[in-house]
């Protein structure tokens, strides 16, 4: 498993408003210290009362916590067809929340899905990894974060939230090592400060849906090979909030509290009302904007054999909450 990392960029002396950054705060103070020491042992006269160090590192302290953090980028990871859409166009109506859908700067999927170049003028990324000589993978993340770095800034500084979703799919569905490359949340750690939750359906319903859809890109496209994958996705996102499409559906309201919570969003009640206006990528098994439970598609028998004999498949159920029992 990849290792998370957190802090800037090495050798970063400023902050983002051209004030003094905490590196050059904290060797400042200890030049100071270093000072108070060299003098400690002289008999200099003290016309006027000096004020104890402790209380100068306490004010110190007190005008850093006064300094306004940066903004947290926001980020949603689910796997397909676990009613993701749905979800995100909701937490897109929020107030000044500006959502990015379907995104994963290393996919591979619209490349090789493709016989023939794509018209996509404002991707970068596309051109660059479908050139004559293409870019390397590297490359590609240096990109992606100046990116999304120019992106955040212009969005706080007009008061807005930026949440990426996910397309975690690319990654852990396909034909690519995934434990071979960072997911998206670990491209952005090192340099931004992140908050995240991952979003869930009963894996068996998910997995219907995805056979329907045609979008087993992975073999054995079997439900035990499946189950496998997602318990890989849910180890690389260990310790983020979960949230059940299936409680979403039966509360909206409630639910989409508590994924503000998690997200530091305000919320908008009554947001329902206005999920018609919101047009999203990745909205292939939902024709309609209303909330409701959808009957389960009809399990093959050989899936329904499986369900009994998967050992992937029975852990992820008690891993998420769910039965394993079809019904």
């Amino acid at each position: 498993m990849t290792q998370e990392k957190h802090g800037g960029a090495p050798g970063a002396e400023m902050s983002d408003v051209g004030a003094p950054g905490p590196r050059s705060l904290i060797e400042g103070l200890q030049q100071a210290l270093d000072l108070l020491d060299a003098y400690k042992d002289t008999n200099l006269p003290i016309e006027e009362p000096v004020e104890p160090l402790p209380s100068l590192l306490a004010q110190c302290e007190e005008l850093c916590a006064q300094i306004p953090q940066p903004d947290p980028i926001r980020t949603i990871h689910q796997f397909a067809c676990t009613g993701g859409t749905l979800i995100s166009k909701s937490v897109a109506l929020m107030p000044q929340v500006t959502l990015l859908s379907e995104i994963d700067p290393l996919s591979l999927l619209n490349i090789e899905q493709n016989t023939k170049m794509a018209f996509a003028p404002s991707d970068i990324i596309y051109g660059a990894r479908t050139a004559l000589r293409p870019v390397d993978a590297a490359t590609v993340e240096a990109v992606f974060e100046a990116s999304v770095k120019t992106l955040h800034q212009a969005l706080m500084d007009i008061g807005r939230h930026l949440v990426i979703r996910d397309h975690a799919h690319s990654q852990f569905c396909t034909t690519v090592d995934f434990d071979g490359r960072p997911t998206l949340r670990e491209q952005l750690l090192p340099e931004f400060s992140v908050q995240s939750i991952v979003l869930v359906r009963h894996p068996l319903d998910s997995y219907l849906s995805l056979r329907l859809n045609g979008w087993c890109h992975f073999l054995p496209d079997t439900l035990e090979e499946y189950s496998r994958r997602y318990l890989a996705f849910l180890d690389r996102h260990d310790g983020l909030c979960i949230f059940q499409y299936e409680e979403f559906v039966s509360d909206p309201e409630r639910v989409m509290q508590s994924v503000c919570r998690a997200l530091e969003l305000p919320f908008l009640p009554g947001f329902h009302g206005l999920l018609g206006i919101v047009q999203m990528s990745g909205d292939s098994g939902r024709s309609s904007s209303k909330i409701e439970s959808r009957p389960r598609r009809t399990v093959p028998e050989a899936v329904r054999t499986e369900t009994a004999s998967s050992p992937c498949y029975l852990q992820l159920c008690e891993r998420l909450g769910y039965s394993c029992d079809i019904f």
